[in-house]
């Protein structure tokens, strides 16, 4: 770390109030004796150091990357892997070339492009601008819950880019330090991730407005040097205080990082400083050098995310910084169809693997205009958000949720906001997060009159593990239900619970052939052997996604559910989201969620909660009578389906899915406590009253926050 040898942190202070340039001059004298702080050990250091320097790639970019058929790609990248990803690493601007494409000699820990050192913010912001796209718009951030918009041009990104990363690191932060950032969805965000970057250093993004005790779990695990934050975020319906969250949190947690700096929101209430340790974000900025990007090795972590695990552990995965930066870029063309200078929007949030790959990373990467949005698909102010953002922004490519588009059918069904807006730049809308089903995908083509494709991914990977890839000119009208075929690099097998491989058509574990391809997880985050037993010790020689599926006779890949989510109705497995598709074919049902429930003679049996179109007027028997009919129809008498009931909304995750779990076990009486991650917590006591009334949860106590 770049720090001064008598106390820096106080000088920083001080130096801060009084607003005088000493700071530049602390951190120069440092700089020129090349000194970092290592541990307890104060020592030279030989490698350049993050101040300007200017330091040249000695291997600019030259490959777009491969390009050809599904068929001819996907087969050169399983039997000729090195050739197949050296071309895709030629796409980066490495300070140091690659001597090894790939190194598998530890697997799982596989290694891509040995040798090589790049940055991340390089390839992301100062490329572009050398490149002489510098007034190019970079970031569009649109908030209808604060009624504003802005824009921001590669040459501004590196400029804020940079000076941050100079305040970062005469704070403490250097290379292979932790950054988290707990921020809303505001473009200062990514502002944060790429400065960490920028210096070498590792960021941690967690959602804006978790609970204290989750980002204490969090802060613990990572032992960041410094917090990032902000005053606030912006519901539709209230202002959401994170300073407080995050003094308790930074309380409760058993590590307490030396800095929090804090972005002051204009226009909403300011959040009270605690002295010597917070600084304001715009002070902060005023008294900066430059930073120029710090290389560093292409496995050297580029972040950790982390995720849900069953452990009550943290899980944070790792990214590796050269396979990401590689892959990432190539992906916007080969399954997205876009090209640089054109305007993407994923509909997530930054807090989630979406947020970190497809609003900040591979569209940066890429030299797209990307989209930061603050609002919901509905309600902030209407369901017609969607439509407005792609008309006034020209967005060519789209990336959402089929949670969604079910919010926006609920809302508006025969999509008569739709009909306001011109959208006609957009030609693909891609979904995620959960698989799509029937009736949405064709009620989405209808309203958006463009192709909707699925792709299934996790945060392991990082990017598509099956896809409809269009820049490999893939059926723009592929079969139903299907998630794509699997992308470059993967090599899917789906076995039978016995641990052979499944028939087409047969429902199985969805597992990949080791090596994974680069920019997938390269470990857990101080969890080495959880890595190894959590992903490769059940099925060894290949990735457990813990995943179920099929493939059907064209070679295309259907997810029907996390595995844990598959039912047994007497022996006969059932997929929960088969029977969920199965309820929405009924015209008036427009969201549902589909459990598993003891019974005495079957074993298990399934139980529907769904909700009803907005101004139905039938009955709960009414509805339960149809929707049996209806999932005999389309799924069979082995359903055995007869239990539903009405319900004002599903317990659904930020980032779209649907918690299952939770309301199985709430049906068995199982105390639960519900996730942070949690959209609308009040939705539980709905679910829990229609469960009563199914004659389940008799005994379950009233689920609560964790």
């Amino acid at each position: 770390m770049l720090v001064c040898k008598t106390g820096l942190n106080k000088a920083i202070i001080a130096c801060l109030n009084i607003r005088t340039t000493c700071v530049r001059r602390y951190v120069s004298a440092c700089v020129r004796n090349r000194t970092v702080f290592l541990g307890q050990q104060w020592a030279p250091h030989g490698v350049c150091s993050v101040v300007k320097t200017r330091i040249t790639p000695n291997r600019p970019a030259h490959s777009r990357g491969p390009s050809g058929s599904y068929d001819e790609l996907h087969s050169r990248s399983l039997n000729n892997k090195e050739g197949f990803w050296d071309e895709v690493g030629r796409g980066v601007e490495w300070f140091k070339p690659y001597t090894q494409v790939l190194d598998n000699s530890q697997e799982p820990f596989t290694k891509w492009y040995v040798g090589g050192e790049l940055n991340t913010c390089h390839n992301a912001v100062d490329r572009h601008v050398n490149a002489g796209r510098g007034e190019q718009v970079a970031i569009i951030h649109d908030s209808p819950v604060t009624g504003t918009a802005s824009k921001m041009t590669y040459s501004q990104l590196q400029e804020e880019v940079s000076l941050l990363a100079g305040g970062l690191a005469q704070l403490g932060v250097g290379p292979g330090d932790r950054v988290m950032i707990y921020m809303p969805m505001v473009p200062e965000a990514v502002v944060a991730m790429l400065a960490t970057v920028r210096l070498g250093a590792v960021h941690s993004l967690v959602f804006g407005g978790f609970a204290a005790r989750e980002l204490a779990t969090r802060i613990s695990h990572l032992q960041p040097t410094v917090m990032v934050s902000a005053s606030c975020g912006v519901e539709r319906s209230r202002i959401v205080h994170y300073k407080p969250m995050l003094d308790e949190a930074i309380e409760l947690a058993s590590h307490k990082p030396r800095h929090c700096v804090l972005l002051q929101r204009p226009g909403l209430p300011e959040a009270s400083l605690i002295p010597e340790r917070d600084l304001d974000w715009q002070d902060l900025m005023k008294t900066m050098p430059y930073v120029d990007p710090y290389p560093v090795a292409a496995d050297h972590p580029c972040y950790v995310l982390y995720t849900s695990g069953t452990t009550g552990q943290p899980k944070g995965i790792v990214r590796p910084t050269g396979g990401h930066a590689a892959v990432l870029p190539w992906t916007m063309k080969a399954i997205y169809g876009m090209e640089p200078g054109e305007v993407w929007w994923a509909a997530s949030d930054l807090g989630w693997i979406v947020g970190h790959s497809y609003i900040c990373y591979a569209p940066l990467f890429n030299g797209n205009t990307t989209i930061v949005y603050e609002g919901k698909p509905v309600d902030t102010p209407d369901a017609g958000q969607f439509f407005r953002v792609i008309e006034e922004h020209g967005v060519r490519g789209m990336f959402t949720a089929p949670t969604a588009l079910r919010a926006i059918v609920r809302k508006d069904p025969e999509a008569k906001l739709r009909r306001k807006y011109d959208i006609s730049s957009l030609k693909y809308l891609f979904v995620a997060g959960e698989p799509l089903d029937h009736e949405t995908r064709q009620w989405a083509e209808k309203t958006f009159q463009v192709p909707v494709l699925d792709n299934w991914w996790q945060t392991e990977t990082g990017y598509a593990i099956t896809a409809h890839a269009v820049g490999m000119n893939m059926s723009l009208n592929p079969p139903r239900s299907a998630s794509g075929k699997p992308f470059v690099g993967f090599d899917l097998k789906i076995l039978t619970p016995e641990g052979g491989e499944a028939s087409t058509g047969e429902l199985g574990r969805i597992v990949s052939r080791l090596p994974m391809p680069p920019g997938c997880m390269s470990t857990l985050y101080d969890a080495s052997e959880r890595y190894v037993d959590s992903y490769f010790t059940a099925y060894p020689g290949y990735y457990d996604t813990m995943d179920a599926g099929m493939y059907d006779s064209q070679g295309y890949v259907s997810i029907v559910s996390r595995d844990d989510d598959v039912i047994n109705v007497a022996g006969h497995r059932l997929s929960t989201l088969c029977l969920e598709e199965a309820m929405l074919d009924h015209p008036e049902i427009v969201d549902a969620a589909v459990v598993g429930v003891p019974d005495d003679m079957k074993g298990e049996v399934p139980l529907g909660l769904y909700v009803a179109r907005e101004g139905n007027q039938m009955t709960e028997e009414e509805l339960a009578k149809e929707l049996v009919s209806v999932v005999r129809r389309v799924v069979g008498p082995v359903a055995a389906f007869r239990l539903s009931a009405r319900v004002k909304g599903l317990p659904r995750t930020r980032s779209g899915k649907t918690a299952r779990k939770s309301i199985a076990d709430l049906a068995r009486d199982k105390t639960i406590k519900i996730s942070p991650t949690i959209e609308d917590p009040s939705v539980y006591d709905d679910i829990l009253a229609a469960l009563k009334r199914c004659g389940y949860a008799l005994n379950a106590p009233k689920p609560g926050s964790p």
